[in-house]
């Protein structure tokens, strides 16, 4: 089942030797329904990093609270699963069984956890590279590689921080369109950092705006698109309105 994710006032900080305490989030709260995809963007360093990896568990918040299915997260769960910029596939395993990593951390046989592996490959257009290295894949299989080691875990929130930044303008529109596709089977919650606006409209359900640091949400904008959505659609005068609006957010004085 998709998570129900709520953040409530939370603020995050490091402490610096030189300058003392830098606050990097501030007051941060927002909602996502289960099942919605739900974009962040916003300048750099405003800290949307750092509050993925507040969500996922993995550093605790200054102040305030993450609730999942309305638990107040503590570390990291089973029911999330993360993935960042950096494909890191394991370059002696094959691409089924990088795939199958977690699953395999898991205890699974080897048997259910290659046929789970192979099931969830087309979805990613991996057909016939099953026994392919990472040497021998292009950057933008490299991180279908990746997303399919997140998405095999089955996971109820998917947590995605600039998870196509390193790919070309064209790989990066085929590898999003295998993450919709997969979304639209699996239907997991998702978060996902871009800094590319044209990709959080065409991919998000709504686009949420931060400020400069200290970040906080300062406009939460609905995607009115229909689904499923085509690329054509990036022509379309409704999509250029809402990513004219996503831009004048992230470039107006706060």
């Amino acid at each position: 089942m998709p998570a129900n994710l709520k953040v409530r006032g939370v603020s995050a900080q490091y402490h610096n030797v030189e300058t003392g305490i830098l606050a990097v989030l501030a007051n941060v709260s927002f909602s996502i329904a289960p099942g919605q995809f739900v974009c962040l963007v916003g300048p750099s360093g405003c800290g949307k990093s750092t509050l993925v990896r507040i969500i996922a568990g993995l550093q605790p918040p200054a102040r305030g609270t993450v609730l999942i299915d309305d638990e107040p997260v503590k570390g990291p769960a089973r029911q999330v699963a993360i993935m960042f910029q950096d494909a890191n596939l394991m370059p002696w395993r094959s691409v089924i069984d990088n795939v199958a990593l977690p699953l395999e951390i898991d205890g699974q046989p080897r048997h259910e956890r290659y046929a789970a592996a192979r099931a969830l490959l087309p979805r990613l257009g991996l057909t016939g590279f099953e026994k392919a290295y990472p040497g021998e894949l292009s950057g933008g299989m490299a991180q279908r590689v990746a997303l399919g080691r997140v998405l095999i875990q089955q996971p109820a929130l998917l947590l995605l921080d600039e998870p196509f930044g390193a790919l070309d303008a064209m790989t990066r529109e085929q590898v999003s369109a295998d993450l919709l596709r997969a979304w639209e089977q699996g239907g997991q919650t998702i978060l996902m950092i871009t800094h590319d606006i044209n990709e959080a409209v065409w991919l998000a359900d709504r686009v949420m705006v931060m400020s400069q640091r200290p970040g906080r949400i300062i406009s939460d904008v609905l995607v009115d698109l229909p689904r499923p959505r085509t690329l054509e659609m990036i022509y379309s005068p409704r999509f250029g309105a809402i990513a004219a609006q996503v831009r004048g957010l992230i470039e107006r004085p706060h």
